[in-house]
């Protein structure tokens, strides 16, 4: 009963105080409107973490997962063409509903300023703050974020440089650090805190891990490599990894009460309590470039916990589609002349929506070892290792071990799942490269790319556009054959997307300040961390 009635209480307060799903997809929140908050401290956390996870889910980053390959249109709905041939605007896509989950985060910021029994909560607030921010620089490059949430004093907030929010995002980060080291005799937030139970070491971790994220993201500015080694913890038991990521679980169950309390993902993609199918999973399908993508890596364990077989179980005559992987086929991003039924293709398989009271990932175990093995490649930490064993190799493997288990990859004739992962690593196409880091990269940000399916299409997105890993703009032919040209690759046809535009709300409500920005085009602007645009 307690997991029920903390879920209802997040469901309640989300839904009135932080606009949850509805209201970010509205688009009607911006960073000169805060909300007022007068609930307690305990509520406003669960409640803020909750939307977090609910952002998390994908529902505003559905164009990022066509983007990336991972989902295509199914051929039993009219395809979304903002979605499918890049024709957008600024009303098509928004993150700045992000700013309400920001003002619930601030509230806790003020508690803890005028009573440091709750200090614990403030500096899991300056985390989250900052892990918000991150999606809005990632999104944007320039954003409100030094006036942001002052009305009383700025009605019409300036725009920061992208750079100089990452610079800030990381001293906030060491001041919450600094601030749970000095609060050991404070409140801690126990059940109210959904995401590590009150457990302020790990929100130590999910900071270092936040920090190696933004240092990660911007390591190929030459100029500031030095100083964010200098700004990176260098023990790597500090951070997030295999054995500890940050999940979401405040007690989901299959109810619809409240609009659904089941896990956010399966919300979209799974099933109501009453047994129907929920929108996300008839009208999106698997993307044949990710299928084919994962078949070229003999990669079929984790293909079938990504996908569902299809219904009829073989192809239709004369598809343009000659993969038959254990009955999993996709359509292609845009080709929609071409594209199959939903009795055709495959639909979200189960180890994406496994229950409906699964936790939800925030940043997954998987995706913390690819950072660490990134940043010891690089060299953007050189120091302790946990256990001795903790090099760039190694948390690479690890990555895709964590992988294969979080997906509940049954046994087969290969072994458990660490044993099929450790298999899979061991190909040559898939083995630790020795060569160079460059070598290095491609490899940790194709594997990170297929770790991050589903939860992580925006990560993906970002590293695609820092690094043009993995090569999305080709369609790989399948089990060694050439590509075919029929086939666009895994962005659809014409340029690659570089950014979206700022919401239409920013231009009726701050108009000055956004005006002030260089003009966007999407098909060309930079956000800070991009040093190429990456093309066909």
């Amino acid at each position: 009963m307690k997991k029920i009635y903390l879920l209802t209480t997040i469901a309640i307060f989300a839904l009135a105080v932080a606009g949850c799903k509805k209201g970010f997809l509205s688009q009607e929140n911006n960073p000169n409107a805060p909300s007022t908050n007068l609930a307690s401290p305990q509520n406003v956390l669960s409640g803020a973490e909750e939307v977090t996870a609910t952002y998390e889910a994908g529902s505003q980053y559905l164009y990022c997962e066509y983007w990336v390959g991972y989902f295509a249109p199914s051929g039993s709905y009219v395809p979304s063409t903002a979605y499918t041939t890049y024709n957008f605007t600024n009303t098509s896509f928004s993150a700045f509903g992000i700013y309400s989950n920001i003002s619930n985060y601030n509230f806790l910021l003020t508690q803890a300023a005028a009573n440091p029994a709750y200090a614990n909560f403030g500096a899991i607030a300056k985390i989250m703050i900052a892990y918000d921010y991150q999606m809005l620089v990632d999104n944007y490059g320039d954003v409100p974020y030094s006036q942001a949430l002052n009305s009383s004093k700025y009605l019409f907030p300036a725009y920061d440089k992208g750079q100089a929010i990452y610079d800030d995002l990381l001293k906030q980060l060491d001041a919450a650090i600094a601030t749970i080291a000095a609060s050991s005799g404070a409140t801690n937030p126990g059940s109210s805190d959904i995401i590590f139970g009150g457990n302020m070491n790990n929100w130590k971790k999910f900071a270092n891990t936040l920090k190696l994220r933004i240092a990660v993201r911007q390591s190929n500015l030459t100029a500031n490599f030095a100083s964010l080694h200098t700004e990176l913890d260098q023990n790597t038991a500090n951070y997030l990894d295999d054995t500890q990521g940050a999940y979401a679980q405040p007690g989901y169950i299959n109810n619809d009460a409240n609009g659904g309390q089941q896990n956010p993902f399966w919300k979209l993609w799974g099933t109501t309590a009453a047994g129907a199918t929920e929108p996300y999973q008839l009208q999106t399908v698997a993307n044949q470039f990710f299928v084919n993508f994962l078949v070229n890596l003999n990669d079929t364990s984790r293909l079938k916990r990504f996908y569902a077989p299809t219904a009829l179980k073989t192809d239709p005559a004369g598809s343009v589609h000659p993969n038959n992987v254990a009955h999993i086929v996709g359509n292609v991003l845009g080709a929609e002349t071409t594209n199959q039924t939903n009795a055709l293709t495959s639909a979200i398989g189960p180890g994406m929506i496994q229950s409906p009271t699964q936790p939800m990932p925030i940043i997954q175990g998987a995706e913390a070892c690819f950072l660490l093995s990134e940043a010891i490649a690089d060299g953007l930490i050189t120091g302790t290792v946990s256990g001795g064993a903790g090099t760039a190799q190694d948390y690479y493997q690890r990555g895709i071990v964590s992988s294969f288990n979080v997906l509940g990859t049954p046994a087969n004739s290969t072994g458990t799942a660490t044993q099929q992962a450790v298999a899979y690593y061991s190909q040559p196409s898939v083995a630790w490269p020795t060569s160079s880091f460059a070598a290095q990269q491609k490899a940790i940000i194709t594997q990170k790319y297929i770790a991050n399916f589903g939860y992580g299409a925006f990560e993906s997105f970002n590293e695609y556009r820092r690094t043009g890993y993995p090569l999305l703009n080709q369609q790989p032919g399948v089990n060694g054959q050439t590509a075919r040209s029929v086939e666009p690759g895994a962005l659809g046809t014409g340029p690659v997307v570089s950014r979206i535009f700022f919401p239409s709300t920013e231009f009726n409500t701050n108009a000055a300040a956004v005006g002030a920005e260089p003009a966007v085009n999407v098909f060309g602007s930079l956000i800070f961390w991009m040093t190429t645009y990456y093309t066909r």
